[in-house]
């Protein structure tokens, strides 16, 4: 009930439309909307990728400036992804049984304590002020021992419109 409570809530925050628009090949626009199977479809790896999407777009938001589609920072990317995870425990606290190999994968770097340099090895852009904890070092040689041929993941279940000016 309080995941509806959520998602009822950050819809009125965020918008909804079903219009998406591109600009220079990316998803942009001022409102984040959710794709309608994230409202309909209770797979607990889905339900947890929600969350990511919806903490990571409020995030942007509050970064601001003029297109928060495009908004970036550390935090930001280490607080969905801290979300996730915790979203994901939940699940499986509730049905031990459900499975998905990505966030079993990451639950695993986050216990084994490099989720932020997880986060900055693979996401990490330019602009990003990076704590100067994260050891990316010591990642790079437990990542060669444990991860193999891991590929991170981003599963959006949401997209970035803009708002009908209109209805405002």
């Amino acid at each position: 009930m309080s995941r509806y409570l959520c998602i009822v809530t950050l819809f009125a925050i965020l918008g909804c439309s079903n219009d998406i628009y591109l600009k220079d090949g990316v998803t942009d626009g001022d409102t984040f909307s959710l794709a309608l199977n994230a409202l309909q479809d209770n797979d607990p790896a889905l339900q947890s990728w929600v969350t990511y999407s919806l903490i990571k777009s409020a995030c942007q938001l509050e970064l601001g400036g003029n297109n928060p589609a495009r908004a970036s920072a550390y935090g930001c990317e280490f607080s969905a992804r801290l979300r996730l995870l915790e979203t994901w425990e939940e699940k499986l606290a509730t049905d031990p049984a459900v499975e998905d190999d990505y966030l079993d994968q990451l639950l695993a770097i986050r216990n084994a304590g490099f989720l932020d340099e997880y986060t900055v090895h693979y996401f990490a852009d330019d602009t990003w002020q990076v704590p100067a904890e994260v050891d990316i070092a010591a990642f790079r040689g437990w990542r060669r021992q444990h991860l193999g041929r891991h590929r991170p993941q981003t599963r959006l279940v949401g997209y970035w419109t803009y708002q009908d000016k209109r209805r405002r």
